[in-house]
């Protein structure tokens, strides 16, 4: 009789083995801004720079220096890391404020599958369209949704400690901690509170970009800018003290990101490092050397992929990313010869790819015909409309500022970010560069044939004024869609990583 509860007690203790090692699985969290290039941190060398408690995870973690976007802009970057796939292998959602389609897992719902509890708090801007009928889609990313504004904080983290206060002790968690700063228009000045962030930033002190025209309206503009930079900074520290005083700070990783640049003009959806370069800052259990910098090449795309290795899971067929492990362990490690961007419509008609190596940046444009000048939020602000009024005055602009109207634009561009960080002096069609050149054309040439890209003969038009940013009259954005990149080629059923 004793013998028949011997299979009872192995079954009990294996399930016990097994509820223990899903309960020791590491907790994930992204932590995303909304609009914030990479060289506004402290950390990253900003002259600007007050982001004391990113600075201070940086320092415990891994910074990167080479870290890629796959879009510029908000819903395309946002859905690409959900699902771990370019903007056009999305469907839609290749566009702003378009749905993922409907067949595609999202990072959150896999996690969930496999027993963690997930959550948004903050910014969400990633929809899936519905599932046809008698067809199950896969699972929701998340298990609860908290509004992203709370009363006396428009900036998205006012929920981000409730939704660890709420978290579930017997499950491992994976948070989207999104913010909404710095999107336009600003908040963070009339919400600002000096006990909590500091003094704000003062106009006349700031160090402007080089695109952007010095006038006392630019000032104001950027220093609001920069204001909510700092803001978001402090709830970032939040979450790490919420972490250490929880006894949960050693067991989970930490992902440090932004959605895009920031929204003025010649960095918000644009291909160059200004757009598409994001900060990357890294914690977690698995980092060899805390306080590392790398240098290797990656892209957020290898977010989904990392995290599902995190939690044990195995690669989904639909990621195209790779795991970071082997840059984590080592900080010279190479999971990637290559980094490859889009731009698709986001306010104005654009057709636009970018592959980088590391060092060489060389795009093509496909609507070579068009300014780009940068998204609505950005056009209709006082930094633009100052660089309008003088592009209209008697003084030539320098190159950097004329760029932002230039119209038609090169075919091809090719620059050296190191020697360039701004990508000015294209080197495109110089004999000295012509095997980089040829490189990384090859490069992206295949990579869209791979990967199932194309350039649609009539692409979404424009829905807003190129130099005031008003919407166009009698141009309803949702009558004007058209069929995004690679829908002529069934993308969004194409897994391929490409090169």
């Amino acid at each position: 009789m004793k013998n028949l509860f011997i299979p009872l007690i192995l079954a009990t203790l294996v399930f016990s083995s097994n509820l223990l090692r899903a309960d020791d699985r590491p907790n994930l969290i992204v932590l995303i801004a909304d609009d914030i290039s990479h060289d506004d941190l402290g950390c990253y060398g900003s002259p600007n720079g007050r982001t004391p408690n990113i600075d201070a995870l940086a320092a415990e973690g891994m910074k990167f220096t080479n870290a890629y976007l796959t879009a510029s802009s908000c819903s395309p970057s946002r859905s690409s890391i959900n699902t771990g796939r370019y903007p056009h292998n999305n469907g839609e959602a290749a566009e702003l404020h378009r749905p993922i389609s409907w067949h595609l897992p999202s990072l959150g719902g896999m996690l969930r599958d496999a027993g963690y509890h997930t959550a948004l708090a903050g910014k969400n801007h990633m929809t899936w369209k519905p599932a046809p009928e008698g067809e199950t889609p896969p699972t929701e990313p998340w298990v609860k949704e908290y509004s992203p504004k709370v009363e006396g904080n428009s900036g998205g983290h006012g929920n981000w400690i409730t939704a660890l206060d709420e978290a579930p002790k017997d499950q491992p968690f994976y948070l989207w901690l999104a913010a909404l700063d710095a999107h336009r228009a600003w908040d963070g000045d009339k919400e600002w509170d000096e006990t909590a962030y500091g003094p704000k930033h003062i106009p006349a002190e700031v160090v402007l970009p080089p695109a952007l025209v010095d006038t006392p309206e630019t000032r104001e503009d950027f220093a609001s800018y920069l204001n909510e930079v700092t803001r978001y900074d402090h709830f970032v520290g939040q979450v790490a003290d919420w972490l250490k005083a929880n006894g949960e700070f050693e067991n989970t990783w930490l992902v440090i990101i932004a959605d895009n640049g920031r929204p003025f003009p010649r960095a918000k959806t644009r291909l160059i490092d200004d757009g598409m370069q994001t900060y990357f800052i890294a914690t977690g259990p698995g980092i060899n050397e805390p306080g590392s910098v790398s240098d290797s090449l990656i892209s957020v795309l290898d977010i989904a992929p990392t995290f599902a290795a995190l939690a044990g899971m195995e690669k989904s067929p639909t990621f195209q990313g790779r795991d970071l492990a082997p840059v984590f362990a080592d900080p010279t490690a190479t999971i990637r010869p290559f980094a490859f961007s889009e731009h698709n419509w986001h306010d104005y008609e654009a057709h636009g790819r970018g592959v980088r190596d590391g060092r060489w940046l060389f795009i093509r444009n496909f609507r070579p015909q068009l300014a780009l000048q940068g998204p609505a939020d950005s056009v209709k602000s006082d930094s633009f409309q100052a660089l309008r009024a003088a592009r209209d005055s008697s003084e030539p602009l320098p190159p950097i500022q004329a760029d932002i109207f230039l119209a038609p634009r090169p075919e091809v561009e090719l620059y050296d970010t190191q020697g360039d960080p701004h990508q000015i002096a294209n080197l495109a069609g110089n004999p000295t560069y012509a095997g980089i050149e040829k490189k990384l054309a090859d490069a992206l040439d295949r990579w869209m044939d791979q990967t199932a890209d194309s350039v649609p003969d009539e692409i979404s038009p424009d829905t807003f004024s190129r130099e005031t940013g008003d919407p166009l009259p009698n141009v309803k954005r949702n009558e004007a869609w058209k069929a995004p990149a690679g829908a002529d080629r069934h993308a969004d059923q194409n897994n391929a990583e490409g090169i």
